[in-house]
């Protein structure tokens, strides 16, 4: 990402609950009701800039051209279409294998560039196997950082609320059925799986 843009915020007496922010020349210029209170103005603030920001970065990012260079290295199709999209707040990729889109979401532009790719390398197996199994796995696996990026992104996915993985821990959370494949389906003769946790 590049350079943090100085901030200016306008209030309005003619705004009255809306707030936009646009960048000019240089500056990101907030529009706020003159009324509003200080915490909310910083409130939207912040999140109006993390936007700009993430639409200014997903714009410098050719998805497409990073996408044929790892499908053509991991011998793995090509999408239709692949793009960055606000909406993903709990997931960092989606793909429909129907149709071959893929979306990823906006937040990984903040994000070390090995980790944006594990991600595209993670939707475009998904255009081979649908499901997380050890087909699926071996695919994204051929990624050399994924062990990596997967750790980056569980450590993300635990620090926006402040709240570690294990420290809410009761005694009844340290039996973890699903780790001997308690809740999973049995593996087809000859098949080993290895379940893996995802955050996809």
């Amino acid at each position: 990402m590049g350079p943090t843009l100085p901030v200016e915020i306008v209030r309005s007496a003619r705004r009255k609950r809306t707030v936009e922010a646009q960048i000019i020349n240089g500056t990101i210029r907030v529009r706020v009701p003159a009324r509003m209170k200080q915490s909310e103005v910083d409130r939207y603030t912040a999140e109006l800039v993390a936007r700009l920001q993430r639409a200014e970065a997903s714009d410098r990012i050719d998805l497409v051209a990073r996408s044929t260079v790892l499908a053509r290295r991991y011998k793995l199709p090509l999408p239709k279409s692949i793009r960055f999209v606000d909406n993903q707040k709990s997931q960092w990729g989606s793909c429909t294998p129907v149709n071959g889109e893929i979306r990823l979401s906006s937040r990984l532009t903040q994000f070390p560039s090995w980790v944006l790719d594990y991600v595209i390398v993670h939707e475009l197996a998904h255009l081979v196997e649908f499901h997380h199994n050890a087909k699926f796995l071996a695919l994204v696996d051929q990624y050399p950082k994924a062990e990596r990026a997967r750790g980056f992104l569980a450590g993300v996915h635990y620090a926006p609320d402040g709240t570690a993985l294990g420290d809410d821990i009761v005694d009844d959370d340290l039996v973890d059925n699903t780790v001997e494949g308690a809740d999973r389906e049995p593996a087809a003769d000859g098949e080993e799986v290895d379940y893996r946790p995802t955050l996809f």
